[in-house]
């Protein structure tokens, strides 16, 4: 199949599980074309079937916005017209899926139909989407799609709860990638880190308050009254200057460590004891994935999809949004040294049940069903 991907290219999690999608589907010969701003950060490989379109965005002394999604949807027009795409993939609704919607009705003006399937990814839907300035828009572009998928149940149950969709929403988890998020020995890294064999925790995010990174400081501060330990942060955001406030003030800063936006962050994965995600919401949880792929039990809320990932008392335990007190209780139950081995074990054995090897068919299943409708008569 020829699939055109439109993403984010940043490091959220929709623009992550894109680009992985797209390089896995390229090594299973699929030709892939990724159609975006800037080339996706985790777009890092060459392979023979991977291609790359640059949407331009002029400026004009007229507009005090670029047009982003209308010069997101002539550049779609242009690729599936030159590179003969079979169907157009775009993750996060807004503006993709509209721009996907405006690019399929030029492209019938000249006899092309072409599919498009629809990934939610969350915020999308449970915070953006929700404002009543994007609310009739997000609605539209999702029941116009051919396919949606959403990445977890409760995200489904939230689009339907939320918004008036009259299409069916197939739910295909986000995954992960087992060759490279896996347990390194980085040995030296922890030893620089913990030089008297403290508990290392870490938490990675895009450092925004619904990522609520101040419990994960107090649950630290808590837990280092029982245990040594040290506390990574990798990431950045608007909530960094706050968090390195409360630091300061709790007297923390001598075990905390900063350590911003990282690309190889299951090196940092590898040597750490325990992962903690004390989020508001959350569609799925693909950062707890990663840690549990590396062998990392979770501390998380039961907020959102983590349920569906994060097994309580097998692979780390959930709580509350909020409570910092039950949270801090678990974590020092999962780091007792007679527990530890079991709920890495346990972590790993989960996060290989989303294996992309896994997941990645259930995709291409659901591209051929897209366009098996598409060929079959429409009945009036």
């Amino acid at each position: 199949m020829k699939i055109g991907i439109v993403c984010y290219p940043t490091f959220g999690g929709s623009g992550v599980v894109a680009t992985e999608l797209g390089k896995a589907l390229a090594k299973a010969d699929h030709k892939i074309h990724f159609i975006t701003y800037s080339q996706p950060t985790r777009l890092d490989f060459f392979n023979e079937n991977l291609f790359y379109h640059e949407v331009d965005i002029r400026s004009y002394p007229l507009f005090e916005y670029p047009p982003y999604e209308l010069a997101l949807a002539s550049k779609m027009v242009d690729v599936v017209k030159y590179e003969k795409l079979d169907l157009l993939h775009v993750h996060y609704a807004i503006p993709h899926a509209s721009a996907a919607y405006m690019a399929k009705q030029i492209l019938k003006t000249e006899g092309i139909n072409i599919p498009i399937v629809t990934t939610l990814h969350g915020t999308d839907i449970t915070l953006v989407g929700k404002d009543p300035s994007y609310a009739p828009v997000v609605t539209f572009s999702i029941n116009e799609s051919d396919g949606v998928t959403a990445v977890s149940d409760d995200l489904k149950k939230d689009t339907y709860q939320h918004f008036k969709i009259l299409k069916d929403i197939a739910v295909i988890p986000n995954f992960i990638d087992l060759e490279r998020f896996k347990k390194q020995k980085k040995e030296h890294f922890k030893k620089a880190i913990c030089p008297n064999n403290e508990k290392l925790i870490v938490h990675t995010s895009n450092f925004r308050k619904v990522k609520r990174v101040d419990d994960v400081v107090r649950i630290f501060n808590k837990m280092r009254q029982h245990v040594p330990a040290k506390l990574l942060l990798v990431g950045d955001g608007p909530e960094r200057s706050n968090i390195e406030a409360l630091c300061r003030e709790l007297g923390t800063c001598d075990d905390i460590r900063f350590l911003g936006k990282l690309e190889a962050v299951e090196e940092v994965l590898s040597v750490a004891d325990l992962f903690i995600m004390p989020s508001e919401k959350e569609s799925f949880g693909l950062a707890a994935l990663e840690a549990m792929a590396c062998e990392v039990p979770v501390i998380s809320t039961n907020a959102g999809g983590l349920p569906e990932l994060n097994i309580n008392g097998k692979t780390g335990f959930l709580s509350k949004v909020g409570d910092i007190d039950d949270m801090t209780k678990n974590a020092l139950h999962i780091l007792n040294d007679s527990n530890l081995h079991t709920f890495k074990h346990n972590a790993l054995a989960r996060a290989k049940e989303f294996d992309i090897t896994n997941i990645m068919p259930m995709y291409e299943d659901f591209y051929r069903d897209i366009l098996k409708a598409q060929k079959e008569p429409q009945t009036i």
